[in-house]
């Protein structure tokens, strides 16, 4: 049975969103970094990296769905050459024909 994977459109948009949050929080740090007391500045440091970590574990499940659909779609080539050998040639050899008129028109 296959585990679902996460979609990497709604993956990419959490990303996004992490990152915008790091660099408001930054640019806030930034701002009022001198007017902050121990505790508030402990504070702001501890939602920053909060923050940070977030969007690494979600960079991290994006790199994971990509290369997970990476594994799908080559074994599913794999499995298509074998039983298909000859198309396999043949659609390869078409391919390398249209790139070589592609250069040759340079």
């Amino acid at each position: 049975m296959m585990e679902k994977i996460p979609t990497q459109t709604g993956a990419r948009e959490q990303l996004m969103s992490d990152l915008k949050s790091v660099i408001q929080d930054a640019e806030a740090w930034l701002r009022h970094g001198g007017q902050l007391t121990g505790e508030e500045l402990k504070a702001a440091k501890a939602k920053f990296e909060r923050t940070l970590m977030n969007a690494k574990d979600d960079l991290i499940r994006l790199e994971e769905a990509a290369v997970e659909k990476a594994k799908v779609a080559a074994r599913a080539t794999d499995e298509y050459v074998k039983e298909n050998p000859w198309k396999a040639v043949g659609l390869g050899t078409a391919v390398g024909v249209v790139i070589g008129m592609l250069i040759a028109r340079k």
